[in-house]
């Protein structure tokens, strides 16, 4: 009979019960005072291993995964390390360097908080039963931390680092000791912030980051793109010593800085940045440690029936939003604008809208190239938002459903649905029209394009008002990335693709007066644009809904098949 293998989870379970028997042997009474005589630094660095060796048996497509992504690490890593040496020598490699070990501090800062199940040891609560001290526990699991394939990249490219930069005896000294100091404190860096917000990464709040991660790091992308182009069209790596000078006084970047100093013979510089590294360093481990005792010292708020009374909420219809109407409009309001903060794919998908709706006009303005017009790009991603109404909510619909008995029931329900996308894309529009203004200089541009931008949205909110009665599909729950349920593509695709033909045909006769007032050179005209914007995206919404809302009613039976599929 074969032995089964043993999980990741049963292997922690066993290194730690290991840990405590080491503590309590030979008779020692199991106490603290006992396990803190016991190092246990190694038993965490083998807990550290056993995890990595028996999460690669029995699956041969994680270990293809994981030796990939060590593969992929190392030549990344070989070619930067080569790039940096080569450096050597360069007048500007001081900055460049600081600036590298400031952005791996960065990315050692927030991308555990983004994958945080990806690494069992990054929750130090499995460990709060055991009679274990804070202190001994911070060096264990610092240890720890130092195996893996992050640990190694950062590892070669500080190595890299310090190579492009060091020189004479008294660089090589201080790059002996910067490589251990930026490693350890980016490391130290990561576990801290991890273990003061370990309660928000187990929860379901810390599980929407790891769905937003991907957005932001698709943006980070982007402007890491921009700012490299920006650099080389503008004259090379000189423009880079500005930031390089204020950087090399940030540590964990300050024991990069102490290379570059020491090796250019400023050595009461030098000094001065090892002394900023080390004590940032002691600073970071004392608030690691604090964190620690707190977490394994206070129990978790969910364990704890009523811990403390709270304060009633607001039943009323507004529910707390005071804006909002004390009616039936002003509750399904507030129900749609809690879902945008707490579904995790209403979320998701309002978040793209509002990053990429800035994004787009404000690069384009940076680079000269844009428009204050471009600022309707806003408007149109929020206003896609309107579509599918009934299909985000999933099965709850049955329970809006029962409140939807005539037409006038239909329509307060869409115009609350309106009214909650509006109160978010209205003030984001004229936000980021006035931001691409002022990129662009083109104040008098300005009313023109926030005019057709809100005629734009106004024309959105009645084609998806009549989108989501005419043409509803699921939204499925079980996967992050799956936004149609199967057999509603096509479905999908004819309500966003019609609907957005339609909301241009809606809103042609502003944007042919638009195009009128820029071909015959009369800007001075275009403010005409403000007012008629919100008059006609005011009459549009309405005109949709009020057609929209006879149409929900009729269909309410083929509305609720059609989104409960997934």
């Amino acid at each position: 009979m074969s032995t089964p293998t043993p999980t990741p989870a049963a292997t922690s379970a066993q290194a730690q019960a290991a840990a405590f028997g080491s503590a309590t042997s030979a008779g020692a009474p199991a106490s603290a005072s006992a396990a803190a005589s016991v190092n246990i630094t190694p038993i965490f660095v083998r807990l550290k291993l056993s995890l990595l060796r028996n999460g690669l048996k029995g699956s041969t497509m994680r270990k293809a995964a994981y030796f990939g992504a060590l593969a992929f690490a190392l030549v990344i890593a070989f070619f930067a390390t080569l790039g940096l040496t080569v450096l050597r020598g360069n007048e500007h490699a001081g900055a460049v360097v600081v600036l590298l070990a400031a952005l791996m501090a960065l990315c050692w800062t927030f991308v555990p908080l983004f994958f945080a199940t990806g690494d069992e040891t990054l929750d130090p609560t499995r460990l709060v039963m055991l009679p274990l001290r804070p202190r001994p526990l911070v060096r264990a699991m610092l240890a720890a931390s130092l195996v893996g394939i992050g640990p190694l990249f950062t590892l070669c490219l500080a190595v890299g680092s310090v190579i492009a930069v060091a020189r004479g005896a008294a660089g090589a000294v201080a790059a002996v000791l910067a490589v251990p100091l930026l490693l350890v404190g980016c490391v130290a860096l990561a576990r801290a912030v991890a273990t003061a917000n370990v309660r928000l990464l187990t929860s379901r709040k810390g599980r929407d980051l790891a769905l937003l991660s991907g957005l932001l790091i698709a943006i980070g992308a982007q402007v890491a793109n921009f700012a490299a182009q920006r650099l080389f069209q503008t004259g090379g790596l000189d423009k880079l010593e500005p930031a390089g000078a204020v950087v090399r006084w940030l540590p964990p970047a300050t024991a990069v800085g102490m290379v570059d100093s020491a090796s250019e013979g400023s050595y009461g510089i030098a000094a001065a940045q090892l002394l900023i590294t080390v004590a940032a360093l002691g600073l970071l481990l004392w608030f690691w440690e604090r964190s620690l005792t707190k977490l394994m010292v206070t129990p978790d708020g969910s364990t704890i029936a009523a811990a403390k009374e709270k304060k009633p909420a607001n039943r009323a219809t507004g529910g707390g939003w005071s804006i909002l109407p004390d009616d039936r409009t002003g509750a399904a309001a507030q129900r749609v604008l809690r879902y945008m903060v707490r579904d995790p794919k209403t979320k998701a998908a309002w978040v793209s809208a509002l990053a990429l709706g800035l994004i787009i006009p404000v690069v384009n303005a940076v680079q000269g190239s844009g428009s204050v017009y471009l600022a309707c790009f806003a408007s149109g991603m929020l206003g896609l938002q309107m579509y599918n109404q009934f299909g985000q909510d999933t099965s709850a619909f049955w329970m809006v459903a029962q409140t939807i008995s005539n037409t006038r029931d239909a329509y307060v329900e869409l115009r609350a649905r309106a009214l909650a996308l509006a109160l978010v894309t209205v003030p984001f529009t004229v936000v980021v029209a006035a931001v691409t203004a002022g990129l662009l200089g083109d104040w008098a541009g300005l009313p023109g394009a926030l005019g057709l931008a809100l005629a734009l949205l106004g024309s959105m909110l009645c084609t998806g008002a009549l989108a989501s009665a005419h043409l509803p599909y699921s939204i499925p729950t079980d996967g992050a990335f799956k936004s149609v349920a199967p057999g509603q593509g096509a479905l999908a695709w004819a309500a966003l693709l019609g609907g957005m033909l339609a909301s241009a045909l809606v809103s042609s006769p502003m944007i042919a007066l638009a195009i009128y007032f820029s071909a015959t050179d009369q800007k001075s005209l275009a403010w005409i644009l403000l007012p008629l914007g919100v008059a006609w995206g005011t009459l549009a919404t309405w005109t949709g809904l009020r057609l929209a809302a006879p149409t929900v009613v009729r269909k309410l039976p083929e509305i609720l098949l059609a989104v409960s599929k997934g």
